[in-house]
């Protein structure tokens, strides 16, 4: 099967079908993704804003089991 008709393929598969397509292809590009370099100086910015930002408001965060609930929710559809 080629890559186009592997693709073709995708919308015709259930939602939970589709997460195990997810959790496969994460499983076999491992964890490639997170050595991807050093962070630039706009990302380290962007990430310690984001750490200020929320030890002034922490009211505006969520808990960790709620957002990978939300996660889960949105590549579920």
């Amino acid at each position: 099967m080629s890559k186009a008709e592997i693709i073709a393929e995708l919308p015709k598969l259930k939602p939970e079908e589709r997460q195990e397509l997810r959790l496969r292809l994460a499983e076999l590009d491992g964890d490639d993704w997170l050595d991807e370099g050093e962070l630039t100086e706009a990302e380290r910015a962007l990430i310690e804003e984001r750490f200020l930002d929320l030890e002034a408001n922490p009211q505006t965060s969520i808990p960790s089991k709620e957002a990978k609930a939300r996660l889960k929710a949105s590549l579920n559809r």
